[in-house]
């Protein structure tokens, strides 16, 4: 249980639904609110702290915590926008893709039930920000089915330094539906346990968003 609250709450993190300096309830409410126990709860916190998400302070509560210093400064020192946009895509393709190998040998029926469910939700009416949450949150959902918690981590990571280009990959209704199809293809191979379609899948929809996202980042 300690693991699914863990997941539950790095997912609120990685969306933004939680920033940097947000104060967490108390444990015994936040223990209510999530129908769980407070040792399940207290298990979670100790993952998260780990991971260096949040930090319990006396007298303060548990702080979701701001991306490390070091993690902060080599993300500003990337200079130049093309190679901004380079670099991320060359991280994602490297990553990624083992990822959705990994999710197809390793995903359970929970996991799956919760890809699924992010993918119910049509591009009709949503809007490029919408797009991007959704998006987020179906790559954070397949790397936590990958059953490895150093990718799913490392996976974390990158999210925060790729959001604010990954709205550009969203920009059009267009686009919106090539992420929408990427994200059902990988999914579709996911659940067949198909490890090297899935891998093949994850690569294609990441140069087609390396693609969209040159298309329409401003100049």
């Amino acid at each position: 249980m300690s693991v699914q609250i863990a997941a539950h709450l790095e997912r609120l993190i990685t969306l933004g639904e939680l920033n940097p300096g947000d104060r967490l309830p108390a444990e015994r409410d936040l223990a209510v609110d999530l129908q769980v126990s407070r040792a399940s709860l207290r298990e979670a916190m100790h993952e998260l702290e780990a991971k260096k998400l949040i930090e319990r302070r006396p007298g303060r509560g548990t702080i979701v915590l701001p991306p490390p210093e070091h993690v902060r400064d080599l993300y500003e020192h990337i200079s130049g926008e093309d190679r901004k946009l380079r670099d991320i895509a060359e991280l994602r393709e490297t990553i990624e893709p083992q990822i959705a190998r990994l999710a197809a040998g390793r995903a359970t029926d929970a996991n799956l039930l919760e890809l699924d469910s992010v993918l119910k939700h049509t591009v009709e009416g949503l809007t490029a920000n919408g797009s991007v949450k959704l998006d987020l949150e179906f790559h954070l959902l397949l790397a936590q089915a990958s059953q490895n918690p150093l990718l799913a981590s490392l996976n974390t990571l990158t999210s925060s330094w790729t959001r604010s280009v990954r709205v550009f990959s969203h920009a059009t209704k267009h686009a919106r539906e090539v992420s929408y199809r990427g994200h059902r293809a990988i999914l579709d191979a996911v659940v067949e346990r198909d490890k090297d379609a899935a891998g093949a899948a994850m690569l294609k929809h990441l140069q087609e968003v390396a693609e969209l996202t040159n298309e329409n980042y401003p100049l």
